[in-house]
């Protein structure tokens, strides 16, 4: 028997990780997996020293920097006063932080509304469904995209377009429509960007023409959807990047038909994109924002839904709708009201969108030299490159799974230094480089990471 706290090398680690780890809550991407040992800034680091530059920063949950001085001293600060609280109580750090998201949104989306938290962003899910189905009278079905990702919770997954996070659980209640989301790249319509005139939303608001294409009833004139859930870029899906014309024109036909918009800013959120609500960048309002992730950059997580006053006041939405014993800790708080700070005062949309450019514009050259990535797009420091065959557009997941182990062996060479090479993998396919660097990092470090991207093309092309 192991004793806790012993020192174990990693040979010994991975044999206790093989026999006593469930599986479940892990990916296992390579084999044997990789153990990090610290982090700091946009690095991770083995047990040898090794490092490894992170282009996908925990999901972009820690948008600002592994090991951030500001948000771990309000951690630290906070462990120190006011470490445990039971959530039915109140502390001063859930009422500002409330306070601050929810005047943000009355800022940006023109509406008075409130804040509730939860621990993760599944959670959070399943309390905007809540939310959902107390202001449709208890309709359980919603719209959700082709591509789209919401959680594994049992809820969340239904509402999540991939069906393989169902397969072995069956369907509990809430049910979605998978509409297909406006992947230029791809077009599941065969339109071109250039004249399709949006046909998908065109498509979409064809299900309402009449009673016989099943979503509405135009004598009762109610719709059989209670909302329709959105990322305005898909993060798991590809950090796939709509028209700027689309969620405009889609949400005008949601307000038509009365079903609401919930925006998914769980991976995107949070300054990601430049803006803060990635949202934003096309102009229309939700009704629901949930969010999660890098509100706490990652630490002590905290995630939360904010909804329209008609959708979330007390006399609609009463004491105990929800709960969880670690919704509104002390700790998780803290570090989001110091993020919020943080928000206020750098100009993170300049920032980011400066950071975005420049590092666009060295995936565009590096697709300019290798035909294999057929597909660069980003918004601000969501960046994609999709991995493509000889011809620039056949999927190649093979080759983006050896460019992720290849990097995680931790010897490629820039500089006489020896580094390696973290990164996500997304995409209907599973073929694109899903790119969300720290918004800290650095110029320096935008160029080496392009170097290795470079670099470790060149070797699995080998």
């Amino acid at each position: 028997m192991t004793k806790p706290g012993t020192s174990l090398d990693t040979k010994a680690l991975l044999e206790l990780e093989a026999s006593c780890c469930s599986h479940g809550d892990t990916v296992h991407y390579v084999e044997p997996p990789k153990i990090f040992a610290r982090c700091d800034g946009s690095f991770l680091y083995d047990d040898d020293g090794r490092s490894f530059l992170d282009l996908q920063m925990w999901y972009s949950a820690v948008n600002f920097g592994y090991a951030n001085p500001r948000l771990n001293a309000a951690l630290k600060r906070q462990i120190d006063t006011l470490p445990q609280l039971a959530c039915q109580y109140l502390h001063r750090e859930k009422i500002e932080l409330a306070a601050a998201v929810a005047q943000r949104c009355e800022r940006t989306f023109g509406a008075k509304g409130r804040v509730q938290f939860n621990v993760g962003g599944s959670q959070a899910v399943e309390d905007s469904l809540k939310l959902v189905r107390n202001a449709s009278g208890g309709k359980s079905l919603v719209f959700a995209f082709e591509g789209g990702y919401h959680g594994r919770t049992l809820a969340a997954s239904a509402i999540t377009s991939s069906y393989r996070y169902r397969r072995r659980y069956g369907h509990f209640g809430d049910r979605a429509q998978f509409v297909p989301f406006p992947y230029c790249f791809r077009c599941p319509y065969g339109k071109k960007r250039s004249d399709c005139g949006l046909y998908c939303v065109d498509q979409f608001a064809r299900l309402f023409e009449t009673e016989y294409y099943g979503v509405w009833d135009a004598k009762a004139g109610q719709p059989e959807y209670a909302a329709f859930y959105v990322e305005a870029i898909q993060g798991t899906g590809g950090y796939v990047i709509p028209p700027q014309d689309y969620f405009p024109r889609l949400k005008k036909i949601l307000d038509q038909y009365g079903i609401l918009m919930v925006d998914d800013e769980i991976q995107m959120g949070v300054c990601r994109t430049g803006k803060f609500w990635a949202i934003e960048h096309f102009g229309v309002s939700p009704d629901i924002v949930v969010f999660g992730k890098a509100i706490t950059n990652g630490l002590n997580p905290i995630s939360g839904i904010w909804a329209r006053e008609a959708l979330i006041a007390p006399d609609v939405f009463p004491p105990g709708s929800t709960h969880s014993t670690f919704a509104s800790n002390t700790l998780g708080t803290a570090v989001a009201l110091e993020v919020m700070r943080l928000v206020e005062e750098e100009d993170f949309e300049t920032l980011v969108k400066e950071k975005g450019a420049y590092f666009l514009a060295g995936l565009k050259e590096l697709a300019r030299r290798h035909p294999i990535i057929g597909d660069v797009d980003g918004l601000g420091l969501a960046l994609r490159a999709e991995i493509c065959a000889a011809d620039g557009f056949t999927p190649d997941k093979a080759m983006v799974d050896r460019m992720v182990d290849e990097g995680l062996k931790g010897d490629l060479e820039v500089g006489g230094k020896r580094y390696g090479l973290v990164l996500d993998v997304g995409g209907y396919y599973k073929n694109v480089l899903t790119l969300a660097p720290a918004l800290t990092i650095t110029t320096e470090e935008m160029d080496l990471g392009l170097a290795l991207l470079d670099q470790l093309i060149r070797r699995c092309l080998r």
